[in-house]
């Protein structure tokens, strides 16, 4: 038999289901975390592809380093070093956002954050005065092989950090607009996580150009 109208009436309307307890009260869409599983395994496929493309160019590097009659080594920018210290100051700075992110302090990792995403940028700055004092001692990408790649590898190596620059960027604004809820934490580890493969890989690239560069 259908339930009186009535019943339901004054029953009221179900309740609203419970919010999150983050930053932004935004409930977590985590659920039990198989979400946050498949975003982590997604960051380290895409660790794994990356890793491949810069192992395909270090390989055909020293190969044609080994092989070439017109290598000749090339002077490198003197901001490559500025440019180093830089990357390491954000990755240092992303790594302290995320303490206080787990601490509950949430000015400290809005500051921290916004800082490693300025110092980002400046790096990419920095990539692209070395490559104009390149241009300016008439080094261009076909000049000789250690010059083409090294054009080819600090390329590939902005656009990545271009696509984590964007990443810090959408987390930056989150934060800045106090939407960081539970919800939002897998796009922090992500981002992180790959800013300091990045990191570390262009510290192997500074060891490639200066030892067999």
């Amino acid at each position: 038999m259908a339930r009186p109208l009535t019943d339901d009436i004054a029953q009221g309307p179900p309740p609203p289901p419970p919010s999150g307890s983050g930053w932004g009260g935004d409930a977590p869409s985590d659920g039990p975390g198989a979400s946050r599983r498949a975003s982590l395994i997604l960051t380290y496929l895409l660790l794994v592809s990356s890793t491949v493309v810069f192992l395909s160019f270090t390989l055909a590097f020293g190969m044609r380093r080994s092989i070439a009659t017109d290598w000749i080594s090339m002077s490198k920018p003197p901001i490559l070093w500025v440019n180093t210290v830089v990357l390491l100051v954000s990755s240092a700075m992303v790594e302290l956002a995320r303490r206080a992110l787990r601490s509950g302090n949430r000015v400290a990792f809005n500051q921290r954050w916004t800082a490693a995403t300025v110092l980002g940028i400046l790096f990419l700055l920095g990539q692209g005065l070395a490559w104009r004092e390149l241009k300016a001692a008439g080094l261009y990408i076909a000049s000789n092989p250690s010059v083409s790649f090294f054009y080819i590898l600090t390329a590939t190596h902005a656009v990545h950090l271009l696509g984590a620059i964007t990443a810090l960027v959408y987390v930056d604004i989150q934060a800045l607009r106090f939407h960081l809820g539970p919800a939002k934490r897998t796009a922090i580890d992500m981002s992180a996580i790959f800013w300091h493969f990045l990191d570390v890989l262009w510290l192997c690239l500074m060891a490639l150009f200066y030892i067999w560069g």
